[in-house]
């Protein structure tokens, strides 16, 4: 039933507007976040879109279009246009009616009518990686071309469901350890386990690939571990830098039974292929030219993988996608705190990693206290006057850095760095320029991707001890940096709108507090310029996750007010 004062109108466009100062609002946003995209978050109305891919995801979690359509109706405000109740129903449907199967030593195709497998028989995209045709509804299809006849398909709008199984890989007995090395005790969460199970679906071919989803300092290495654990088998796990191969290390010699010899390191470094390998994206897209091979592409044959796992897998490099294609056979899981891809490859994701499995929403790890609870503020100061005429005249390529780095935005700083002088600060930006000035400002510690690996974990040690309250980093620290008493976070300039950089930069403080105190992130942008306009597509991710987002003007010293006179 329809009621006016439901929160949400669905429109003819596959459109869904949802108000926002509406007492469903929350409950509304939860349940249109397992099948729809946000768009856009103003003030008072959100803009979500059923998509294709959207509703596939859906479909692989488990969910039936009645209870999309349902879900829709329990909050609509009028009728759901009969046209948004079809396209749910054609495109969750089209989940299924491809399938890949293993059937001795061949890798079939196998169609749910004939009047699709004549369609895909009549596409030379598909064909390419076709040997013959079986019978009215099944293909035999090349082996190795596993991966590229999934892509293939998805692109002309056919997800495929593979359940064609996985090797098993070399045998890696381990135990998961009931302490830590500091004898602390140490389980997995009940999410954790939820995913892990998730994923692994009992050892079926159903299971054994895809995306978890879960919030910076939820902990996705545990469900790597745990998944690592379920299966017992030799595992690549690749990672965005060093030092997140490094924190895997430490985590899994901490909570697992596995020994210092079964793991090994391959990083531009050190190059130890061992039955648990981490390796970086880096040293994997590394070669000598252009048109030189990818010489450490070797490393997927180094071993009998029976298990590969891509941290951050949303910044997955395309050519680890164009690798990831080949190695259909090896069990694959992407951990992530959000699938959005600046370069609008989700499906490629979907195809070549599989679909999403698991997704916890932030604010509910934030109401059961596994995260920090947070408030973000975007402070809008004025362009100096003697940057006025420079900006306007400046080509739009190069407006937003000179308004990113507002030389005002370091007053700012410093009047937030002394209201915040017993917390643990990090200044976070993109100009390495303007982040040296900064750190000579207030007189403390860079870090850059120039900073060496030695002393960036000297640094980030003294930040863990208390040594150092206040930290300068560039973008190195977008990704796998450990800092759990981290709980002021500044963010000074960013990379052109990138909603996945927000997620990475909040999650920088979102580790529970002992004190159980408020993690505050602050934006410190200019007003009527390409930075306003960035900060709003930033701002996207945020109020996505439900995070209460303040603007306020500089004069107004926000940080100066307690944060609960802010939180809903």
């Amino acid at each position: 039933m329809v009621n006016p004062s439901n929160p949400l109108i669905v429109q003819s466009d596959k459109s869904v507007l949802l108000e926002v100062d509406n007492p469903l609002y929350e409950d509304a946003r939860d349940s249109l976040a397992r099948f729809a995209e946000l768009v856009k978050s103003p003030e008072y109305v959100h803009t979500y879109r059923v998509t294709p891919l959207s509703l596939w995801n859906a479909a692989a979690m488990g969910m039936i279009p009645k209870e999309v359509i349902a879900a829709l109706e329990e909050f609509a405000k009028y009728p759901i246009p009969g046209n948004i109740s079809r396209e749910i129903v054609d495109y969750m449907s089209r989940y299924g009616q491809i399938s890949l199967y293993k059937e001795d030593l061949d890798l079939l195709l196998i169609c749910e009518d004939e009047d699709l497998a004549e369609e895909l028989w009549a596409n030379k995209k598909i064909t390419e990686f076709i040997i013959d045709r079986v019978d009215e509804v099944t293909f035999r299809v090349e082996e190795s071309k596993r991966g590229f006849i999934k892509h293939a398909l998805i692109e002309i709008g056919h997800p495929v469901e593979d359940i064609a199984g996985y090797t098993e890989g070399d045998h890696l007995p381990f135990e998961m350890r009931p302490t830590t090395l500091e004898g602390k005790p140490w389980h997995l969460r009940a999410y954790q386990e939820d995913s892990v199970a998730i994923f692994h679906a009992g050892g079926s071919k159903t299971g054994g690939s895809g995306v978890i989803v879960l919030p910076c300092g939820a902990g996705k290495t545990m469900v790597g571990i745990g998944v690592m654990h379920r299966l017992q088998t030799s595992t690549l796990i690749l990672a965005p830098n060093v030092i997140a191969v490094r924190q895997w290390i430490q985590e899994l010699l901490d909570k697992t039974t596995l020994t210092p010899e079964d793991i090994g390191e391959y990083t531009g470094n050190t190059k130890d292929v061992r039955p648990v390998t981490i390796a970086t994206y880096q040293i994997l897209t590394w070669r000598k030219s252009r048109s030189a091979e990818f010489k450490h592409f070797k490393i997927f044959e180094a071993r009998n993988w029976g298990l590969i796992i891509y941290d951050e897998v949303h910044i997955l490099p395309a050519p680890v996608f164009r690798a990831t294609a080949v190695i259909q056979a090896t069990r694959r899981l992407g951990l992530t705190a959000t699938l959005v891809r600046e370069d609008g490859k989700e499906e490629d994701v979907f195809s070549l990693i599989g679909p999403k499995r698991f997704d916890m929403p932030w604010k509910l790890l934030e109401d059961q206290g596994w995260i920090a609870t947070a408030i973000c503020y975007e402070i809008r100061l004025d362009l100096p006057d003697d940057m006025r005429r420079t900006y306007a005249v400046a080509p739009d390529r190069k407006k937003y850095r000179i308004a990113a780095e507002n030389i005002d935005k370091i007053k700012i700083i410093k009047e937030i760095i002394a209201h915040h002088k017993k917390d643990n600060i990090l200044v976070i930006g993109m100009y390495l320029d303007q982040l040296q000035l900064i750190a000579e400002q207030v007189d403390a510690p860079l870090i850059t991707g120039k900073t060496h690996n030695d002393v960036r974990q000297q640094l980030y040690a003294a930040f863990r001890e208390g040594e150092e309250k206040i930290l300068i980093v560039s973008k190195v620290a977008n990704f796998a940096l450990d800092l759990p008493d981290a709980n002021v976070a500044i963010q000074v300039s960013g990379t052109f709108g990138s909603r996945q950089e927000e997620a990475q930069r909040l999650g920088r403080i979102l580790r529970p507090k002992t004190d159980g105190s408020i993690a505050r992130f602050y934006s410190l942008v200019t007003k009527d310029t390409r930075d306003m306009d960035f900060g709003a597509k930033r701002q996207l991710f945020l109020t996505e996750q439900g995070y209460q987002y303040v603007i306020a003007s500089a004069d107004e010293k926000i940080w100066e007010q307690e944060p609960e006179t802010f939180l809903n």
